[in-house]
């Protein structure tokens, strides 16, 4: 839900710089706004990653992958076998 806001302010100040941009003025103004618009943004959307990286949620949901990747590998490999036990048995067309 952030990120999605967050994009549409940045496109929401990228449009509106382009409109500004066509009006006689300082441009380069405008543009040093919108650069530093744009490193807020991705200052706050590195900073929202980075809390959802180290919520606990994500915490837990890396343990139990690395608790589960085993188990995985092995349903995996089964699948595999399943799946050339099937192609073997299938008539030639």
């Amino acid at each position: 839900m952030k990120a999605s806001l967050l994009l549409v302010l940045v496109c929401t100040a990228i449009l509106a710089a382009g409109a500004r941009a066509d009006a006689p003025g300082e441009p380069e103004a405008l543009v040093r706004k919108v650069q530093e618009y744009a490193q807020k943004a991705t200052a706050m959307a590195k900073t929202a990653f980075s809390v959802v990286q180290e919520s606990e949620v994500a915490q837990q949901a890396r343990r139990w992958l690395a608790d589960n990747a085993d188990l995985a590998k092995q349903r995996l490999a089964w699948l595999k076998e399943q799946l050339a036990e099937l192609w073997k048995r299938m008539p030639a067309a």
